[in-house]
Parts: C-alpha cells; structure tokens; sequence
C-alpha cells in the first residue's frame, strides 16, 4: 500500500504536479466560498474562458502562456468593473458582452496557427503533469499574493457578501471590493489554468465550495472544508491520472463532484436524508 501511494511521487514531474494540485485545490476552494455565496459562478466561467486572446498572443510571439493569460484575465476583470459601474450596464450585461468578444478574439487568434490543436489543448484541458519549474514559481506568487489579499480584508469582503448595504453604511466601499475580487477570482483562474484548464477551472472554483456550503454554517469553516475537498480532489485526480492514464483535470472535477454528490444526500442540515426525516417528523 505505501508503495502505491508513493511510486507515483518517485518522478519529479509528479512531484511539481502534486505541489501545483495542492496549491489549485486550496486556492480555488478558498475564493470560491465568495463565488458561490455572491452567484457569481457564470462570472468564473466566463473570465476563464477570456483569457484565450492572451494565450493566443502570448503563443504567437513566442512569450509565456501564463503570463499572457495573466494580462487578459486582468484586462478583461477590469473590463468588467468598468463597464457595469460606469457604463450604466448590468454586471451580468458587460460579461456577456467582453466573454463573447475575448472569446471570439482568441479563437480567431487560434484559427491562425495551424498547430494550435496540439499546441494549446493543456490550456484548454489541462496538463498538470507538465508544470513547469517557473509555471511552479508563478502559481506559487500568484497564490500567495491572493490569499494574502483575502486574508487583509476578510471581514470586509464577508461583509460585502452578506450585506453590502450595510457595508455601503459603515463606508466599506463594497463596489471597490467587487471590482477587487473580479481580480483576485481573475488571478485564481490563471492559477488553475495548468491543472484543470479553462474548460474545468469554473468547476474546481464552485464544486468544493457548493459541497462546503451544505456541510457547514459559518464562512471561515466552510472556507475551510471547502479547501479541504479541493486538496482531496485535486491529489485523488493526479492519483487517478497516473494509475488511470486518463487526463488529470477531469479527474479532479470528478473526484469533486462525487463529493458534492456525497453532501447533497448526507449534509446534516441541508442533505436530502435530513430533509427527509424533518418532513417526516412533521
């Protein structure tokens, strides 16, 4: 058994994939306790998939991918801010709008380099196994830089989630901290990019976080179930990539759903068992 839990870990490879699953599993958890509390799934989504003019860029003149996926989710996040506080439109409104335009860009950058098929499918999907030593060091930066963040101004971000008129009140600015967590969930996005990739990274950031909300009642303990299933996921779907030979970033999205699944029927307060046995006792 223990040869089987660590045969895996012998490759380095494997080594700075487990570091980057266990950064991508806590990172995207913790941020995703704000995306699910503040509706903002289709938000995550929408930035992960408007970074693509970035990579697009990025491939065509020969610069890092991550960073080129750095500057559009930054770009479009800010985007976003701007349109829906000045440009008298709905947030749900200017996402549609700049998701649509980043994605059609990138795809038409895409169209142009014959390769991109094969070149650019660990973006799109996911490719964990091949991390880089700098992809490492800029996940870890990028990380540590948005939990500190979240870490400085957790009470004002909990309390712009729950009630931002009263956070407008005490002179919060709560429209400030919107716009601050469209770049923090940009950066986190970027940051799950090498694991899960831009088709399942909206996945990671919700999924732990939803299998949190139905296990607990406070948001510092779901903030830390949540990452708790979010490293769970994460090594259980390098683990099934390796033994498996099936690609890691559907793994780990799996692996979390099956979680959320487990909660919804067992949660003690919000399961399906739980409500069942209320009904019953009334």
């Amino acid at each position: 058994m223990i040869a089987w839990l660590t045969e895996p870990f012998a490759l380095e490879f494997m080594q700075r994939a487990l570091v980057a699953s266990l950064i991508v599993g806590v990172l995207c958890s913790v941020i995703g306790t704000f995306v699910v509390l503040r509706a903002m799934a289709f938000l995550g989504d929408a930035l992960a998939h408007a970074i693509l003019p970035g990579v697009a860029v990025a491939y065509l003149v020969g610069a890092d991918l991550l960073l080129g996926a750095l500057v559009a989710a930054v770009l479009v996040a800010v985007g976003i801010g701007a349109f829906s506080r000045r440009g008298g439109l709905r947030e749900d409104t200017a996402i549609g709008i700049l998701f649509a335009a980043a994605l059609a860009l990138g795809v038409l950058l895409m169209s142009t380099v014959r390769s991109y098929a094969t070149d650019l499918t660990h973006i799109l999907f996911g490719n964990v196994l091949g991390v880089s030593a700098d992809d490492l060091w800029l996940t870890g930066i990028l990380a540590v830089v948005v939990l500190t963040v979240l870490v400085l101004f957790f009470k004002e971000f909990q309390l712009a989630s729950f009630d931002p008129v009263l956070a407008h009140v005490l002179n919060k600015r709560p429209e400030t901290l919107r716009f601050a967590m469209l770049i923090l969930l940009a950066l986190t996005i970027v940051v799950g990019l090498q694991t899960v990739g831009v088709g399942l990274v909206a996945a990671l950031l919700v999924t732990p976080a939803a299998t949190a909300y139905l296990l607990t009642r406070r948001l510092a303990s779901m903030m830390v179930v949540s990452a708790a299933v979010g490293v769970v996921s994460s090594v259980a779907g390098l683990y099934a990539s390796y033994y498996l030979d099936v690609a890691s970033g559907a793994a780990v999205v799996l692996v979390a759903t099956a979680a959320f699944l487990v909660a919804c029927v067992v949660a003690p307060r919000r399961g399906l068992l739980a409500r069942r046995l209320r009904r019953r006792a009334a």
